[in-house]
């Protein structure tokens, strides 16, 4: 069958080409009966990806120091992509107890009622882990620092035990990307990030990754992604491609305004912490700083007690930040998580409601004058509160 794509050897473009497809067509009979031993790498259906996927699993397994990637639809079905590689019922399951939500729903709703033993531990831990790992102990799911509070773990230490006791260690690293921390360089067998942020950069796309050093784990996980139906689309490829070429350039952009504007923060009267790993002042500061190459963009903060009236006023004010999930794009983002949700958290840092604040690409003296409004609608709404 003669190619219907025209084809000129003259032309040739910086920018990576988009390839579209969902049947692999075959040049005989042989090479379509024997198509599966073309995986891992290769192409036999279009829900393990075209050239375009394969060329973005390249740049990314790069950046994180792997000889492979496993690009998914989103930075959480990148996590349970991998847990479902390989956890099966009679397996204990160690998880963060600061990990993303849905990974914390998906193993107590649907890993424990497949007979999976999840357990939760303190999200600080470091080789203090061992206590903790069973002769049934089939894998560590870290997150550092933890997704709302902030909890940094000793990875390297956690890491070294999970390798000496044959149990698997995956981290989501999507807090400092690879720039700042790569997991597979400290021990870790599977390093997550959620494309979706950093990677990508300007909140248009979901995409997930898994990179990994064993060749034996890079085919399990590509069947996984096959029999899942993890299927990426080809033009969200070339936008995380696209934004590689300016990644370096805005994390440290958006790392160096993070600082500067929790700096400004910790000051403020209305502020009673910042939970933010590169201050001094955080816990998990020691850590950090012997680790990490950056700032990240995503930090947490505690305000002094009111009731959450106060916090429509803090909302309210914004100009500049925008109110909304997710972070790591080029607009400054907020989120508030209240008092009950950290009641409902395993080993709570707090008590108190929690604001998240994502750093942008923004004008840092701008940023800092719209919290400067914030905190002025939040105190009016503490001072009007009635006395108890």
């Amino acid at each position: 069958m003669e190619s219907i794509a025209p084809t000129n050897d003259q032309f040739e473009s910086l920018s990576p080409a988009v390839m579209r497809g969902s049947t692999v067509v075959f040049k005989n009979f042989n090479d379509f009966a024997n198509r599966k031993s073309r995986q891992p790498d290769g192409f036999s259906y279009g829900i393990t990806g075209t050239p375009t996927a394969r060329g973005l699993e390249r740049r990314i397994a790069q950046l994180e120091g792997g000889r492979h990637c496993v690009i998914t639809p989103s930075g959480q079905s990148a996590l349970m992509t991998t847990v479902m590689g390989f956890v099966r019922g009679g397996d204990h399951l160690l998880v963060s107890a600061a990990c993303y939500g849905a990974l914390k729903a998906f193993a107590q709703k649907w890993l424990a009622s497949m007979n999976v033993e999840v357990e939760f531990y303190p999200p600080a831990v470091g080789a203090e882990i061992e206590s903790l790992i069973r002769a049934n102990t089939r894998m560590i799911c870290m997150e550092s620092p933890g997704t709302v509070t902030m909890e940094m773990q000793d990875t390297p230490a956690i890491a070294a035990i999970a390798k000496r006791r044959g149990v698997l260690t995956m981290m989501d690293n999507t807090w400092a990307s690879p720039l700042g921390f790569r997991p597979l360089d400290h021990g870790v067998d599977f390093s997550i990030e959620a494309a979706t942020k950093f990677l990508g950069g300007h909140s248009d796309l979901l995409m997930g990754s898994i990179s990994m050093n064993d060749s034996a784990h890079y085919d399990v996980l590509r069947e996984t992604q096959s029999v899942l139906g993890q299927q990426v689309s080809p033009e969200d490829c070339f936008l995380v491609l696209r934004g590689l070429e300016t990644l370096g350039l805005r994390v440290a952009a958006q790392s160096a305004s993070a600082l500067c504007v929790a700096q400004w923060l910790q000051m403020q009267p209305e502020v009673d912490r910042v939970l933010y790993p590169p201050l001094e002042s955080d816990p998990g500061h020691a850590l950090w700083k012997r680790d990490f190459r950056t700032n990240g963009c995503l930090f947490s903060l505690i305000l002094k007690p009111a009731p959450e009236a106060a916090f429509h006023g803090f909302f309210d004010a914004f100009k500049r930040f925008v109110i909304g999930a997710s972070w790591g794009g080029v607009h400054s983002l907020a989120a508030y998580y209240p008092a009950s949700l950290q009641a409902d958290r395993l080993f709570p840092a707090t008590d108190q409601p929690v604001v998240r604040l994502s750093i942008g690409l923004e004008d840092t003296g701008e940023l800092i004058a719209d919290l400067q409004a914030a905190l002025a609608g939040y105190a009016a709404g503490r001072a009007s509160a009635p006395a108890r």
